[in-house]
C-alpha cells in the first residue's frame, strides 16, 4: 500500500493537471523504482538525501536504462519533493540539484505519403463480401484517416464518441494530454470514412467511434494494433515500421513538407511546448541533405567521373 504522503501527491496530478490513470501508475512504478534504492542505502523515500538520490541515478545509468527513462523518473521525483516541500512535509528539496540526462537525439520514424496512400487502398471495404472482414477494413480505414488527416494520438482517438460527428462537421474538438482541448480541422475523406463505420455499425448500439468487443467499451489499444498490423501486412509494409505513433509522425512530417509553419503544427498536434515540435526540422534536414547528396553534382559521389 502507497505511503499516505503518495498517495496525496497522486491524487494531486490526477484533480489538478487531470492526470491519465495510466499517467499515475508511471508515476507510482517510479516512485517505487527510487524507494527500493533508497532503502538499499538504509534511507526512506520521505527522508531522503541528495546524495541518496544521485546513487539511485547513478544505479539507473550503470543499469543501463534509457536516457528518456531516467529523465522521467527524475522528473517525478523533482515533482514529489516539490510536493512535500508545499505541503509543509519537508522544510527541503533533496532533488532539486539532480541533474537529468540529455534526451537521445533520435529522429521519429515516419512512412513515405507512397506508403500511407498504400494503407488506405489496403483497407478499402468496397470489393470485401465478408461481412467481419469488410467490417474490420472500415474500422481500419476510418482510424486510418483519422489518424493521418489530424496527428491524433492513439488515446485521443480510440476516445472518439460518435455524437461528436455531426453532419457538416468540419472541426473536432479533442481533449489531449493534461486535460487540455484543442480543435483540428477534419477532412471530407475521414468524415465519410467515420460515417461509413457507424452505419455499419448501426446494430451495435455504442458510445464509441471504434467500439471494443462489448460496445459499452471503446476498442483497446492491443486490439487496435491488429487491425493496424493486418492492414499494414495488407500494404506490404513490414511490422516494426508501423505504429500509431508512426501515423502521427507522418502526419507532421508531411505536413512540413508541403509548407505548414511550427506554430500550427504545434497546435495541432497539441504540444504545450513547441521544442517538442522543432524535432520534424531535423527530419527535414535529414530529408534535404539526402536530396542534395543525391541530385546535385558535387554531392554525388561519382561526379568526379562524368
Amino acid at each position: 500500500m502507497a505511503a499516505p504522503c503518495i498517495e496525496s501527491f497522486l491524487e494531486m496530478l490526477a484533480a489538478e493537471r487531470a492526470a491519465a490513470p495510466a499517467t499515475l501508475a508511471a508515476y507510482m512504478r517510479d516512485l517505487d523504482d527510487c524507494e527500493t534504492s533508497l532503502r538499499g542505502q538504509g534511507e526512506t523515500l520521505m527522508e531522503a538525501t541528495t546524495s541518496g538520490l544521485r546513487e539511485w541515478v547513478a544505479g539507473m545509468s550503470a543499469s543501463g536504462a534509457a536516457r528518456r527513462t531516467i529523465a522521467r523518473r527524475i522528473s517525478c521525483i523533482r515533482q514529489f519533493f516539490l510536493f512535500l516541500l508545499g505541503e509543509g512535509l519537508r522544510s527541503d528539496n533533496p532533488a532539486s540539484s539532480l541533474d537529468a540526462p540529455p534526451p537521445d537525439r533520435t529522429l521519429p520514424k515516419f512512412l513515405t505519403e507512397t506508403e500511407v496512400m498504400a494503407l488506405l487502398e489496403a483497407a478499402d471495404p468496397a470489393a470485401e463480401a465478408d461481412l467481419a472482414l469488410r467490417r474490420r477494413l472500415l474500422m481500419g480505414r476510418a482510424a486510418l484517416e483519422l489518424l493521418y488527416a489530424t496527428g491524433l494520438r492513439i488515446s485521443e482517438l480510440l476516445a472518439l464518441k460518435r455524437d461528436m460527428f455531426r453532419e457538416g462537421l468540419r472541426m473536432l474538438m479533442v481533449r489531449g494530454k493534461g486535460g487540455r482541448e484543442r480543435l483540428v480541422p477534419l477532412s471530407d475523406s475521414a468524415r465519410e470514412a467515420v460515417a461509413a463505420l457507424v452505419h455499419e455499425d448501426a446494430d451495435r448500439p455504442s458510445l464509441w467511434v471504434f467500439p471494443g468487443r462489448t460496445p459499452l467499451r471503446p476498442l483497446t489499444r492491443q486490439g487496435f494494433d491488429k487491425v493496424l498490423a493486418f492492414i499494414g501486412e495488407r500494404a506490404g509494409i513490414a511490422a516494426d515500421r508501423l505504429s500509431p505513433h508512426v501515423l502521427r509522425h507522418s502526419f507532421a512530417t508531411h505536413m512540413l513538407a508541403h509548407g505548414a509553419d511550427l506554430r500550427t503544427l504545434q497546435t495541432l498536434l497539441g504540444h504545450a511546448d513547441i521544442a517538442t515540435t522543432q524535432i520534424y526540422t531535423h527530419v527535414q534536414a535529414e530529408r534535404l541533405r539526402d536530396i542534395v547528396s543525391t541530385h546535385h553534382p558535387l554531392g554525388r559521389g561519382d561526379a568526379a567521373d562524368e
